[in-house]
């Protein structure tokens, strides 16, 4: 279950950001806030608060061509929505929900593709998952 929490918390986050400077913004904005307040009622508005915050960072780095900025953004929804997911796994369908609808609400352009970068080291008999989008995966033993 790890292992898809963080897939779609990847998924989440990436949608999320992508959505903060689109024209669903506001859906993003009223998705978020509902799913802390569903989780965290006290929460609510301190999230809502730092997608503002980050939804200025944002469109100032996409008009400077800071792509690092953005990665930042990903990274930091992707832990907060993991944390979010592995404390409420019963938001995984509003998550899953959140992501259609902020695409949805969205022009196809906006969610164009970015560039992704990877890393990763593996060692004995570890297995590494990595996709730049969707993934499924099944454990067969």
């Amino acid at each position: 279950m790890d292992l898809e929490l963080a897939a779609l918390a990847g998924q989440a986050a990436s949608t999320v950001v992508n959505g903060m400077a689109t024209t669903g913004w506001e859906q993003v904005q009223r998705a978020v806030g509902e799913l802390w307040r569903r989780a965290q009622p006290g929460g609510a508005d301190a999230a809502v608060g730092d997608l503002d915050r980050m939804r200025t960072e944002l469109l100032a780095a996409r008009r400077d061509g800071d792509g690092g900025t953005e990665e930042e953004l990903v990274s930091e929804w992707k832990q907060r929505l993991r944390r979010l997911m592995a404390d409420h796994p019963e938001l995984v369908p509003a998550m899953e929900q959140l992501i259609n609808e902020v695409r949805a609400a969205g022009r196809p352009e906006d969610f164009r593709a970015h560039r992704v970068t990877m890393k990763a080291r593996a060692s004995g008999k570890a297995r590494i998952t990595m996709a730049g989008r969707d993934v499924n995966i099944t454990k067969r033993r």
